[in-house]
């Protein structure tokens, strides 16, 4: 017997899809967002895309961001970008308040948002400012 995976009991993709897609409208719509959006392109549909497939994965559905891209290696690709601590802030922020609009057992929702927050720390390149 398989076990379901975090990816089943959401919903699979298109909760997924719709995860991605609410905190893509946060980021390009909050003000207190606007260093995170900035980091990005003036279109978000490579991003999104990139989101989705990586998220994908890395709830227990199909690896399509390691089929396309390879290992995520993703504090790697992305050192080219100034992270520090504001910009991990404005990216949770994001994301919890899209997480917070799907619908889920509490305890995957708190686990998925802790172990994203630990991601988003392991993403920080920048040292805090004095």
């Amino acid at each position: 017997m398989t076990s379901l995976t975090p990816y089943d009991v959401i919903g699979g993709e298109q909760t997924i899809l719709s995860l991605v897609d609410r905190f893509y409208f946060y980021m390009d719509t909050l003000p207190e967002a606007q260093g995170i959006r900035a980091v990005h392109q003036p279109s978000l549909g490579s991003a999104k895309d990139k989101l989705f497939k990586f998220l994908s994965g890395w709830l227990g559905g199909p690896n399509l961001f390691i089929e396309e891209f390879g290992h995520p290696m993703l504090r790697a690709r992305h050192l080219r970008f100034a992270i520090g601590e504001s910009e991990r802030d404005q990216w949770m922020l994001c994301m919890n308040k899209a997480l917070a609009e799907m619908t889920m057992d509490p305890r995957l929702k708190t686990n998925i948002q802790n172990a994203l927050q630990q991601l988003a720390t392991h993403m920080i390149n920048q040292e805090p400012a004095c």
